[in-house]
């Protein structure tokens, strides 16, 4: 009896290390070099060395390569909302989120910083950061319902939770002493804290 060869046609399988990470890096390099209109995904393929269809098996389309870490963050998000102490208010849930969402984000500063200057730069690409942040509101709502937290109060402190994260995130980007993320977070959350105090204490305007 006769042994079975098996042959492989190199065109069939490739090995391509590390191709997302690639792809990311040459798009983000291109964004920055010549904008993100005038990019195409040929050319971001052809920067990494990669083909057109290798893209594809990895994102979408080239805005995707920007928003494509959004839900493992809104996950990571909400893991660490649900970690919080059982006696934790619901604002401190999310403090406790945020925190943890700080000290993530500081880790990547580079590439994270490189991501919202070129964001930064596009309507389009703003509007879909926008749509992300949204869906983020709607998951921290969530998590906090099943803490027991009822609406509207889970839907407000989850608002207000992504407001904090928003300011605060630009407020970093913009910091010119590069102070941390978590720095930012943890002083616009004394803020907005300061603020409802400041308004839960003041007398009721006269009728």
């Amino acid at each position: 009896m006769s042994a079975t060869v098996i042959t492989y046609d190199s065109g069939m399988v490739r090995w391509e290390p590390n191709a997302r990470g690639r792809l990311e890096q040459a798009a983000f390099e291109l964004y920055v070099e010549r904008g993100f209109e005038q990019t195409t995904v040929a050319e971001i393929a052809l920067r990494a060395g990669l083909t057109e269809r290798t893209f594809f098996r990895h994102f979408a389309d080239k805005r995707e390569v920007l928003f494509a870490a959004a839900a493992g963050l809104e996950e990571f998000f909400v893991t660490a909302l649900a970690g919080a102490p059982e006696t934790a208010t619901p604002i401190d849930a999310v403090a406790v989120a945020l925190d943890a969402v700080g000290a993530l984000m500081q880790e990547h500063s580079g590439t994270i910083r490189q991501r919202a200057a070129i964001i930064a730069a596009n309507a389009e690409l703003q509007e879909r950061e926008l749509i992300k942040l949204a869906s983020l509101s709607s998951a921290l709502a969530e998590a906090l319902r099943r803490r027991g937290v009822t609406d509207p109060a889970a839907s407000l402190t989850a608002e207000a939770g992504v407001a904090v994260f928003r300011i605060a995130f630009g407020r970093w980007i913009s910091d010119a002493d590069q102070r941390d993320l978590q720095y930012f977070m943890r002083e616009s959350l004394a803020e907005l804290k300061a603020v409802t105090a400041a308004g839960a204490a003041a007398p009721a305007a006269p009728r």
